[in-house]
């Protein structure tokens, strides 16, 4: 190994971060038991306690994630004029993306035909109908409009981070095209760099008190397990969708690891509190900050490694939406009559890989996209109306799945121009 690349190793905990760390560790566990505890036992008043802490720790991670992403591809897109390593890390990423993604298509793909989920008949017709009105008349073709920003400041507002990063790509490509070293230059990196470096430091302060968050998340599943969920006649269809998400979580994105010569424990351990918050927030982009923050400390990513590709992943790498929105999307089809054939499902694979893609890391992303891409083939949604009731617990579980595929993403990347995972 080079005098280089050992330099970029990552150092040894002393034994105050260790001992940090399994503080953490055990605060974590206790916010989980409490939680749980509170969420099956606790009083009318302790379980509103509990509401109320989740939703202002989700409020503040969505409240600091799209800066986040705008800050960290600025500042690292403006570096490409004095780099090569930018360009390596973009190129990396791209590919991890497309193939992860494509391998949860294409297992959605062979699951479907492995299921088979039989069609159904509404028996709620005028409740699912009621459900999915205001998702009829909108176009997959409008989706993408409304990706294009039409004003600096709506993306921002509105948390639409697909647009949010076009602009700072944008802006950090300007930057970077700006005269070498020129005063306007200097100013424009100092500042972002000083942005980035402020914005992580209040991800700093709400990680300090993550387990209190913890016990709030803890506490709403488990009042929300405590009120049941009937599946009904779609177990089949509801089936095929979690298991192939479950594989893609647990056997695929694992043995892409392994075959880089990375243990999957050793990244699952150091990401546990991102893919927790994930999974309640259900939003990948609200995760960010947890996300970015325990790549860097626990398993030791570069900066530059994890702050331009898991904002940029974010965005782009949706393993989950990409198995939801085939599944669904063959499913509705085969209900509206079509027959699915392996070459259907091999043009789906493919759809479906670019839809996810351009998909937004927000709650039911998956879901409305899935549904305009429906409604622009004048297929009729009706049948949307009544997956959605059951969609928040997919959308938990696949927000998960996308997070943790960004980390191993960014591990790999780091891996493969470091080597020191």
């Amino acid at each position: 190994m080079s005098a280089e690349t050992s330099d970029l190793q990552r150092p040894v905990m002393n034994p105050k971060e260790k001992r940090m760390q399994t503080i953490q560790a055990v605060l974590y566990v206790l916010a989980i038991v409490l939680g749980l505890v509170n969420g099956f036992y606790g009083s009318e008043i302790w379980i509103q306690t509990g509401e109320f802490i989740s939703t202002i720790f989700i409020r503040l991670f969505r409240f600091i994630a799209v800066p986040i992403i705008a800050v960290s591809i600025i500042a690292t897109l403006s570096q490409i004029s004095k780099s090569t390593e930018s360009g390596r890390i973009f190129r990396h990423s791209v590919f991890y993306t497309l193939l992860t993604t494509i391998l949860a298509a294409t297992l959605a793909a062979v699951l479907f035909e492995l299921y088979a989920p039989a069609n159904v008949t509404l028996t709620n017709a005028d409740e699912a109908a009621q459900a999915v009105a205001g998702i009829k008349g909108k176009s997959y073709f409008d989706y993408i409009t409304s990706v294009v920003p039409d004003n600096a400041i709506a993306p921002f507002l509105s948390a639409n981070v697909l647009s949010v990063l076009i602009i700072a790509a944008a802006v950090g490509i300007a930057i970077a095209k700006l005269p070498q070293d020129s005063r306007e230059q200097r100013v424009l990196m100092a500042f972002f760099g000083g942005l980035q470096s402020v914005l992580f430091t209040l991800v700093s302060w709400i990680i300090m008190v993550l387990p209190v968050g913890i016990f709030g998340f803890f506490t709403v599943l488990a009042k929300e397990i405590n009120a049941g969920v009937a599946v009904g006649g779609l177990g089949t269809y509801f089936a095929t969708v979690l298991t192939a998400n479950f594989v893609q979580m647990l056997i695929v994105l694992p043995c892409l690891l392994l075959i880089r010569g990375i243990n999957p424990l050793k990244v699952f351990k150091g990401m546990l509190p991102a893919l927790t918050v994930a999974f309640f927030s259900k939003s990948s982009a609200g995760t960010l900050p947890v996300t970015m923050r325990c790549s860097e400390t626990n398993l030791g990513v570069k900066e530059s490694v994890s702050r331009f590709v898991l904002p940029m992943c974010t965005t782009i790498n949706m393993n989950g939406c990409a198995a939801f929105i085939l599944i669904t999307v063959v499913y509705l089809l085969q209900n509206s009559g079509v027959d699915i054939t392996w070459s259907t499902l091999a043009v789906w694979i493919v759809i479906s890989t670019i839809a996810a893609v351009g998909n937004a890391g927000v709650p039911m992303g998956c879901f409305f996209l899935s549904a305009s891409l429906l409604a622009s083939m004048n297929v009729p949604i009706l049948l949307m109306g009544v997956i959605l009731p059951f969609y928040a617990v997919i959308d938990a579980i696949e927000t998960t799945l996308n997070v943790w595929s960004d980390s191993n993403v960014a591990v790999l990347v780091h891996k493969d121009l470091y080597g020191d995972i």
